[in-house]
């Protein structure tokens, strides 16, 4: 078990899922996971070699705890922590009512405690892969919406600027063991934009790219970061420039 694991959350589809494939390209066993039963994962699981698959809900934090022991019981280490899981709330600004306790209860644990706790349960495995001759790696995945005043809802901007925070936080407060850092994609050309009219144009004629993020470009700039091992506490804003316009 010589081989360096990665935990990718909710790597079932979209960002996640190029971004497994990546670290498994990279030579990393992948333990991907989802809400759902395995099924959900089956073809995802015989492309990449070593790879296992871990189902929990992470809407309950509590998940958090059961998750990590599950993937060390399987690979027996942990080196890298992708935090990509997460939640969506999509209304206008200007319906503050719309911005209900739910709601925002909901972005506040899926985008943020969470990813906390998922880090807090990992810890100690992370500092493992330091004493083995790497800094263990954190990635978080925040958003476009937590660096400006823009996104879906204020809720889920606020969340992800409270992970940006976070991130900072944690990388001075788990170094130099552990290295803490997070990608910030704007626009990301998945399902989960489907009927986001407006946003692609805005990236289309606004962008210095002229155009939405691939999940593989997000995958990328994440297995960068996972390569290096000095790189600590950074927001990497991944938009195509438009946070320049």
């Amino acid at each position: 078990m010589s081989e360096r694991v990665a935990l990718v959350t909710g790597s079932t589809q979209g960002i996640g899922e190029a971004i497994a494939r990546r670290l498994a390209k990279d030579g990393y066993r992948v333990a991907l996971h989802g809400r759902r039963p395995a099924a959900e994962a089956a073809v995802l699981l015989e492309a990449l070699p070593g790879a296992s698959y871990h189902a929990a809900d992470l809407e309950q934090v509590e998940s958090a705890g059961a998750l990590i022991r599950d993937v060390l019981a399987r690979h027996g280490r942990l080196d890298v922590l992708v935090n990509n899981a997460g939640a969506v709330a999509r209304f206008a600004h200007t319906d503050l009512r719309a911005a209900t306790a739910a709601v925002w209860r909901r972005m506040m644990d899926v985008n943020l405690i969470a990813p906390w706790m998922l880090v807090a349960e990992a810890e100690e495995a992370l500092r493992a892969s330091a004493q083995a001759g790497r800094p263990g790696c954190i990635v978080n995945i925040g958003s476009h919406a937590g660096a400006r005043p823009k996104g879906s809802s204020i809720p889920y901007a606020v969340s992800k600027a409270a992970l940006h925070h976070a991130t900072r936080l944690l990388a001075l407060t788990l170094g130099p063991d552990i290295r803490v850092n997070c990608v910030a994609p704007g626009l990301v050309d998945t399902a989960m934009s489907a009927g986001w009219e407006a946003a692609y144009e805005l990236w289309n004629t606004r962008a210095p790219m002229r155009r939405p993020a691939k999940p593989q470009d997000v995958a990328d700039l994440v297995a960068a970061l996972c390569a290096n091992d000095y790189v600590t506490g950074e927001i990497v804003i991944a938009d195509g420039g438009l946070n320049l316009t």
